[in-house]
């Protein structure tokens, strides 16, 4: 931090509503806020610094530099405020951490006959496909789409079986016909539109609407889709049994917020009603250092709700406590919802009870999560004794090597602090290394070779004079003005005393071998091996250290071989046309569509590549350049070739 460059920035604030942005050294977005003064929030940082959080007091240490955005009102300061925490992830804006990362039932409206799926990605898809959740229960989910995929005629594939008949599921009733577009595709949409007002908490409505379409079929003596629409009536009976509980005012669907904390730590429940009956239930986790209880649940509100589709904001909240700026939220929540929100804190009546009820629920999810944080303690505890470290392993790192031979290797890294999974730290990396390829590997190479660019960064800091052991005895402030804020207390390698041997070797290289603690973990035996130890440690399969450490080594494997099966697919479905310019993906689809093979693509004339749909003349001679002078260099191998044939 520079306290002159920071006075002269502070002095250029402008006293309006808009959200500000901290940055540091190295450009890194801190901390992204809201205000409807700007100057008197942002000073307020280093005016009165004595009362800070730890966490932001950390934060002011690293500032360097200071942005706003000015907006014509705090409600806009809101919504941007919501927009660049999700584009950005701040570090330090993590106020909550969702405790799972919750699936959504995607349906993708944007196709002509659209899907749908179980997901848990939600902001890589065309803007007119709808999402539908969180959904805490992934089993139930399941179900309920397999149910209904039997009361509702849907695509039951996501490819045609066969590419000029229907296959078997249109015969016996559970598919219209897709893929030989027996229905016309508005007449799908409408289907799909009645699946959604299931997922939306809507089945009493729905069932409404069936009910109706029965009596008409019925009158019009139209018995065969009478009976159809009845089956699903009672299909959808069978959907809705299965709900948690029910409250006599079935025709409101509301959110309902409470929260149980102590003086570090608070656990906050939403519990969804959807028509009077409680459909889904998230969970969340908050830092609770001095921050009101009305001022978490506003956040919690703040933040869950930037994250869902308008649909599913329901009109009503209720909530433990009151909130610091309940009309400003219900503004924002009535603009997303595109109809009016109302937030209550209600003191008696069945309200209240069912309020009372969540926050009983928010309790046992605080005792289990303050459980669950002793045993990790303990664990951490234990693998310090173990290894007889001099501090608590609070940040440990797992290192693995994934490949086929050689092929397409890459290596993970995933940190582990307090003993929890912190995937906001996890990396990925591609080995780069020559002496890798298909058909010859070398680990110890390949985990030497990552080891040297985790820690070149502090290779070079530690030339330049800055004591590293420092951080080992907690010190972590030192460092932080120069973005080296990851250093890890113990670093762990999957596998035996080669790979430990090729991690040390680089690290005494780099001149860190005595900074920093490693130990390897072999697969066969959960033996832990110590540098310059030729026998394992002597431990208990079960003690809570070797399990940490195991915890730590499969989430290492998991994430290193989900990384190499990616870039495995991604090769597999590259195609040398794309290599020729001028060819983009729709290019290369219509050209192999014409052809139909790669080699009589390289066997046309000039003038036959011409002929096909989207080739002009003048990329017709760039595709039989690219073919015939690569052959005459001998650098296309035939087989390759002929691996994208059809």
């Amino acid at each position: 931090m520079q306290p002159e460059r920071l006075k002269q920035q502070l002095k250029d604030i402008p006293a309006e509503p808009g959200c500000y942005f901290m940055r540091d050294g190295n450009d890194r977005i801190l901390y992204v806020g809201k205000s409807k003064s700007l100057r008197s929030r942002v000073r307020s940082y280093f005016h009165r610094r004595h009362g800070l959080s730890p966490r932001i007091h950390l934060m002011t240490r690293q500032i360097y530099e200071i942005e706003f955005i000015v907006t014509d009102s705090e409600a806009e300061a809101l919504v941007l405020e919501s927009n660049l925490i999700k584009n950005h992830q701040p570090h330090f804006n993590v106020l909550l951490k969702d405790d799972k990362k919750y699936p959504y039932l995607c349906i993708t409206w944007s196709e002509t006959y659209p899907r749908i799926f179980i997901t848990r990605r939600r902001h890589s898809r065309n803007s007119l496909d709808r999402f539908y959740g969180p959904y805490v229960d992934v089993g139930l989910l399941r179900r309920t789409l397999l149910l209904v995929n039997r009361i509702f005629p849907l695509r039951q594939r996501s490819r045609p079986l066969y590419s000029d008949r229907t296959c078997l599921n249109y015969s016996i009733g559970r598919c219209p016909g897709v893929c030989q577009k027996k229905i016309s595709s508005a007449d799908y949409h409408h289907t799909l539109s009645k699946v959604a007002m299931v997922f939306q908490g809507r089945s009493n409505e729905l069932q409404h609407l069936l009910n109706k379409q029965m009596q008409r079929y019925a009158e019009h003596m139209n018995y065969e889709a009478a009976a159809r629409v009845r089956d699903q009536l009672q299909g959808l009976g069978q959907l809705t049994a299965n709900q948690k509980m029910s409250l006599p005012d079935s025709s409101i669907s509301r959110d309902v917020l409470a929260l149980a904390c102590d003086k570090r730590l608070a656990a906050v429940q939403i519990f969804q009603m959807r028509t009077g009956k409680l459909v889904g239930r998230l969970g969340y986790t908050a830092d609770a250092s001095g921050l009101d209880p009305g001022l978490i649940l506003q956040r919690v509100i703040e933040e869950h709700y930037s994250q869902v589709d308008p649909v599913e904001v329901p009109p009503e909240l209720l909530v433990q406590h009151p909130l610091p700026q309940k009309t400003l939220l219900e503004e924002w929540l009535t603009e997303q919802r595109k109809r009016i929100v109302r937030i209550h804190c209600p003191q008696r009546l069945q309200k209240a009870d069912l309020v009372e009820l969540v926050q009983r629920n928010a309790e046992f999810e605080l005792l289990r999560t303050k459980q669950r944080q002793e045993r990790h303690t303990l664990a951490t505890e234990d693998l310090a004794q173990l290894l007889e470290l001099p501090i608590l392993p609070r940040r440990i790192e797992g290192y693995d090597i994934s490949h086929i031979q050689g092929s397409d290797a890459v290596a993970s890294q995933v940190v582990f602090l307090d003993g929890l999974p912190a995937k906001q730290h996890y990396r990925k990396y591609k080995v780069r290394s020559s002496s890798i390829y298909a058909g010859h590997s070398d680990d110890f190479m390949a985990m030497a070779e990552i080891m040297r660019r985790r820690f070149r960064r502090w290779a070079r800091a530690k030339a330049d004079g800055i004591d590293v052991s420092t951080l080992q005895r907690g010190g972590r402030s030192v460092l932080q003005t120069h973005g080296l804020n990851d250093w890890p207390d113990l670093v762990v390698i999957d596998g035996g005393k080669g790979q430990l041997s090729a991690v040390i070797e680089t690290l005494r290289e780099l001149n860190l071998h005595e900074d920093l603690n490693v130990c390897s973990l072999a697969k066969q035996r959960e033996e832990v091996f110590l540098p310059g130890e030729n026998q394992p440690l002597d431990s208990e399969p079960d003690q809570l250290g070797i399990t940490l450490l195991r915890r730590l080594r499969d989430e290492s494997h998991r994430f290193a071989v989900g990384f190499h099966r990616q870039q495995r697919v991604k090769r597999m479905k590259h195609s040398c046309l794309s290599d020729i310019p001028g060819m983009g993906p729709k290019r290369v689809r219509d050209l192999l569509a014409y052809f139909r093979s790669i080699n009589a693509i390289r066997l046309a004339s000039v003038d036959t590549l011409s002929k096909a749909p989207g080739v002009g003349l003048v990329l017709a001679r760039n595709i039989y350049h690219f073919f015939h002078l690569t052959e005459s260099d001998n650098s296309w191998p035939s087989s390759d070739l002929e691996k994208y044939n059809y």
